[in-house]
């Protein structure tokens, strides 16, 4: 009987269909909501109508610290994000009363990912499905991309900046924890200081885009200076708003 029993358990531990659990890290969108949650809504729609398809498909964290809500609120904002098609992969600063059987999952901690995939072209003969090349730095503090980023393609470096030696296309999106470098037009969206770097700057050869963030404050295409469409720039922070001024 004993030794059936040990004959069971090699079994199981060396079977090659045992499951294998792995960690992996993944770049999320921090939403941080405030109340009233209609007004803050209303925001999101409009910032989502003015940038389409900025959420999809794109793990979003919420961020409730300091937030005093209750689990019905809670399970109503989160509703209605999923009628927008925001999927909540987790929350993040919420109190344990208000979590439970259903909600997403809480997290805390998170930080910068070491594994990071950009999204490369592929050939010329297919370009509606880039191809995903997976960088893993070590120490390094910025990559250079020397291709343009085409429409539907990300690049997402949250370690430090980003130079693209090329465009990047409308509906591409470049990503930076740091500074956002672009010798060449820029039509999509960018983002620096994606993890929170409020002295970020995002500098490009052609101001045409369709999105500019810094630290999570956005400005759209709108909303910039018609004497800037078209012009070297460069944008910074200063007190939560964009600025933004010709490049010599």
């Amino acid at each position: 009987m004993v030794n059936d029993f040990f004959t069971q358990m090699t079994k199981v531990l060396t079977d090659a269909r045992s499951i294998r659990i792995k960690g992996r890290s993944f770049l999320a969108v921090m939403l941080s909501p405030d109340l009233p949650f209609d007004d803050w809504l209303a925001r999101l729609d409009d910032l989502a109508s003015r940038s389409a398809g900025f959420f999809l498909g794109r793990p979003v964290v919420l961020d409730l610290t300091d937030l005093q809500i209750d689990k019905p609120q809670l399970k109503e904002l989160i509703a209605e994000l999923a009628k927008r098609n925001v999927s909540i992969m987790g929350i993040e600063g919420a109190r344990p009363s208000i979590l439970g059987s259903g909600m997403p999952p809480a997290l805390k901690g998170g930080r910068s990912a070491s594994d990071i995939e950009v999204q490369a072209n592929e050939p010329a003969d297919s370009p509606s499905k880039p191809a995903a090349t997976e960088i893993r730095p070590a120490t390094t503090q910025s990559i250079v991309i020397r291709e343009p980023v085409r429409s539907g393609q990300s690049v997402i470096f949250p370690e430090g900046d980003v130079t693209i030696v090329g465009s990047v296309a409308s509906g591409a999106e470049v990503i930076a924890g740091g500074s956002v470098h672009i010798y060449g037009a820029l039509r999509g969206r960018a983002m620096a200081g994606s993890i929170g770097n409020a002295s970020a700057r995002i500098f490009c050869r052609k101001l045409e885009a369709e999105l500019v963030a810094i630290d999570g404050i956005y400005k759209m295409a709108e909303d910039m200076a018609p004497n800037l469409r078209g012009q070297a720039v460069q944008l910074w922070l200063e007190e939560d708003a964009i600025m933004a001024e010709k490049l010599i």
